[in-house]
């Protein structure tokens, strides 16, 4: 019982932060995404293709969270959007406090897509509100098409499903059909995309909703 009391406490206090960071990112517009999933989804692939299509259109930056190094956040900083980066040494996922520590360092100034690249984790960073406007759960067909029915609170917390790695299908052990079932039956709103790093496969499409989403925001 004592567990459960602490680890509410814990997560009201991550609330409160958690709110503090989406007043500030609504007073300036600022549409934010924490995309998540397991570690070699391709996740990082994913926002580098993102920002090599968006950061012509739209003022971008990036927080980056990882357990030990910053080599996701060099492979961003070379598409010279402003990025900052969290070190959680071991921790398995990002809270709030340490977001809203993290904006201080960025220049943030005109931003209206803020990306939050969580740690790679489909359990702890499902509890944890960042202050995002929407979580983005990145799953690669090299995993299965199970993970949905294994993690189910991350897709059901998540507001889209990328579906990354699909040209690797004729070569892996996974439906994307089912796994696409697997994740409607968790979450029947998942807006869902099929993609590739690889072949550029369904990262237009995902790249137009996405700015389509922050244009929404921007005239809210």
């Amino acid at each position: 019982m004592s567990v459960v009391t602490i680890q509410r406490k814990v997560l009201e206090k991550n609330d409160e932060v958690a709110s503090v960071n989406r007043r500030y990112f609504a007073e300036r517009k600022m549409f934010v995404i924490n995309m998540v999933s397991s570690p070699g989804s391709g996740k990082t692939s994913i926002l580098e293709c993102t920002l090599e299509h968006l950061k012509s259109g739209l003022n971008i930056a990036v927080i980056e969270g990882d357990v030990q190094t910053d080599l996701d956040a060099q492979r961003v900083a070379k598409f010279g959007v402003p990025v900052a980066q969290i070190v959680t040494n071991g921790g398995c996922h990002l809270e709030a406090k340490l977001v809203n520590d993290a904006l201080s360092s960025l220049q943030l100034s005109g931003t209206q897509l803020l990306v939050i690249e969580n740690v790679g984790n489909l359990v702890c960073p499902a509890n944890y509100d960042l202050g995002e406007a929407m979580k983005v759960v990145v799953a690669s067909t090299t995993e299965g098409d199970d993970k949905p029915l294994k993690y189910p609170g991350m897709f059901h917390k998540a507001s889209v499903l990328l579906v990354n790695k699909i040209d690797l299908v004729p070569y892996v052990n996974c439906s994307p059909d089912r796994l696409k079932k697997n994740a409607l039956q968790i979450n029947p709103t998942l807006k869902i995309f099929e993609t590739s790093c690889t072949t550029k496969q369904g990262i237009p499409e995902w790249c137009d909703w996405l700015k389509s989403e922050v244009v929404k925001q921007l005239r809210a």
